[in-house]
């Protein structure tokens, strides 16, 4: 099954949504700041988007990410991905997940190559 890892107040993450629906995709909605994803969970999706480091999938313009010096765990995969648990704030969006693939949407069409 298809996933959309979504936060409905961010704009791109609701033309993601949007594109994807007007396109007929059928994928279930994760609303990650409510049902955050575990540590494995954000490992494989790391790894499904082809990232080097989940350092790749923060958010570095949050609040959160100075205050609690998230930059300083650049080193640590385990470490930074506790982070995005514990602040799912800083977990980079959209995220659309597709059998063993990933992409997030940001431009919004980036998604559609994996429809």
């Amino acid at each position: 099954m298809n996933r959309l890892y979504h936060n409905p107040r961010c704009s791109k993450s609701r033309q993601t949504k949007e594109l994807l629906e007007s396109n007929g995709t059928e994928f279930e909605v994760i609303e990650y700041l409510k049902k955050t994803p575990s540590v494995n969970e954000l490992r494989e999706i790391v790894k499904m988007l082809g990232l080097q480091s989940a350092h790749e999938l923060i958010r570095t313009k949050e609040t959160v990410y100075a205050e609690k010096n998230i930059a300083a765990l650049k080193n640590d995969e385990t470490a930074l991905l506790k982070a995005m648990t514990e602040n799912p704030v800083l977990i980079e969006r959209p995220i659309f997940v597709s059998g063993d693939r990933a992409a997030i949407g940001r431009p919004p069409e980036s998604v559609l190559e994996l429809t």
